[in-house]
């Protein structure tokens, strides 16, 4: 728990659960969502607790944990594992086990679960709790029971669906992803009863409005942020010439990187320099494998770096020449802005919600239709061919973040949203108590779990996004 949990309280001092049902920041933007606006939260004085799900998430000093262990059937190391029966202690093991023998994703609803059993009786502990895309069915029994909660959707998994959908390729494989994205329709309904949810852009409102059925009135845009001052520009690092790159945490059709390795490809043929590495693991079952090969590009021309540091990271984007976003749909889109706080060229589509994060075309980054390998590989060739043209992109892209995308004021956002939910919650006779006594019963609820802060880096692993 954050040190100073003894401390007499600040009337204006909120006490946070954060939930994720996977913490890890190589799961997709549910980890890196967490840490940092945990971080922020309690740089501004506010109590912050994360109760996450394997692969366990990385926190900065100050911020409390509560493990919320599942049997983590996705784990890197075995993925779609069967545990031993020893290992099967509750109806949450059970359901986990039998959703994912069947084809299913359980996570979501079986995380919800747990949580809600840990949480029991420490009403008074917390102020508020923050559901970060979970969307369980146990969220719906913690409202029933007082809690104000507020949920976070960065975009609805409907999207993820119908592009997977639309790249089946046979019956079977559709029918799988169906039976993979059944955890949809509790998702819907779960969100439908939350008090208030925030979402990270317009375009992202629009999409969960329209796939969803949410109360617009109900729904707030809050823009996410970047680490600005670790992702900075670093000119003592020298630039790799020919260098692309481009983050793939989950390698799904959704993220594009089957346009980007096609336009790889015809980029080569006049400039023969040009070769991408790809941050993220290369999945068995991807058709990029396939299509690497069809195109005849190795290892030289094409790299994949899975799992990599902070400061790692930080290098990748200094040494690039141009960073690519080559997704058919974002919510918002957190290597764009890594990239552009970075100082690193931006290349971008205009899916989703990336127009409104990069700007207009030109400007910092540069933009173009999503999937269409020809003009992906016209608009990286600009930006390796024009010193000038990276420069001035470099420039504006870092001043954009500064201007629009801080923790910071993510953070502050999201505490008033959190006050309002509070003050709706008690409106409705369902406050939680005001003992602002110390951590102890949180920590004996989960026996054996790892509480504290700043828990190490868990395994890499891909879970849906809502």
């Amino acid at each position: 728990m954050t040190g100073n949990s003894l401390l007499p309280m600040a009337p204006d001092r909120l006490r946070v659960a954060l939930l994720v049902y996977r913490g890890n920041p190589h799961s997709g933007g549910q980890g890196v969502y967490t840490r940092y606006l945990a971080r922020e939260l309690v740089d501004l004085g506010h109590e912050v607790t994360v109760f996450a799900g394997q692969p366990w998430p990385v926190l900065d000093e100050g911020t409390g944990f509560v493990g919320v262990p599942s049997l983590d059937l996705y784990r890197q190391s075995d993925p779609f594992r069967f545990p031993r029966l020893s290992q099967l202690r509750s109806g949450a093991d059970l359901a986990e086990l039998a959703i994912m023998g069947s084809g299913g994703f359980p996570e979501p609803r079986t995380f919800s679960w747990r949580v809600r059993r840990i949480l029991a009786g420490q009403r008074g502990r917390f102020d508020v709790l923050h559901d970060n895309q979970t969307f369980g069915s146990g969220m719906l029994d913690l409202m029933r029971e007082g809690w104000p909660l507020l949920g976070t959707c960065h975009h609805p998994i409907t999207v993820d669906r119908s592009l997977e959908l639309a790249h089946a390729g046979s019956w079977r494989r559709e029918l799988s992803l169906r039976r993979w994205y059944g955890f949809v329709a509790m998702q819907k309904r779960v969100a439908a009863a939350m008090t208030r949810i925030v979402t990270v852009s317009e375009s992202s409102k629009r999409d969960i409005v329209g796939q969803m059925g949410i109360d617009p009135a109900r729904l707030a845009v809050v823009p996410i942020g970047v680490d600005h001052e670790r992702f900075r520009p670093r000119p003592e690092l020298e630039v790799v010439p020919g260098r692309i790159m481009t983050t793939a945490s989950a390698d799904v059709p959704l993220k594009g990187l089957v346009p980007l390795v096609e336009a790889l490809a015809k980029l080569r043929v006049e400039q023969p320099e040009a070769h991408l590495v790809v941050v993220g693991r290369l999945r068995e079952d991807s058709p990029v494998a396939d299509v690497l090969s069809g195109l005849g590009l190795d290892d030289k021309a094409v790299r994949f770096v899975p799992g990599v540091s902070d400061e790692e990271m930080v290098r990748l984007y200094a040494e690039a020449q141009v960073a690519v976003v080559p997704s058919l749909y974002e919510g918002f889109s957190l290597p764009a802005v890594e990239a552009m706080a970075s100082g690193t060229p931006l290349v971008a589509t205009t899916g989703g919600a990336l127009p409104e994060v990069v700007g207009t075309d030109g400007d910092a980054g540069l933009l173009v239709p999503p999937g269409d390998p020809g003009a992906l590989a016209g608009a990286i060739g600009r930006v390796l061919g024009d010193r000038g043209l990276a420069a001035r992109l470099a420039v504006a892209g870092r001043r954009r973040v500064l201007e629009r995308y801080t923790w910071r004021a993510c953070a502050l956002a999201t505490a008033e949203h959190y006050r309002a939910v509070i003050d709706e919650t008690a409106r409705r006779g369902g406050a939680p108590a005001t003992d602002r006594r110390g951590s102890g019963s949180v920590r004996r609820a989960v026996r054996g779990a790892p509480y504290g802060s700043a828990p190490s880096r868990g395994g890499k692993g891909s879970g849906p996004r809502c």
